[in-house]
């Protein structure tokens, strides 16, 4: 039963840490949108 319940514990981690890379990842493309557009903004003014 210890093994079973290890396993549920890592595959939920895993699941998340999944999850989380997604988010990250939407973070970062994010992140460079926003620094392009005041690059854009600095360089019109």
């Amino acid at each position: 039963m210890g093994n079973s319940l290890h396993n549920k514990i890592y595959l939920g981690r895993r699941s998340a840490a999944l999850g989380s890379k997604g988010v990250q990842a939407l973070l970062c493309l994010a992140a460079f949108a926003s620094i392009g557009a005041v690059w854009l903004l600095i360089r019109a003014l």
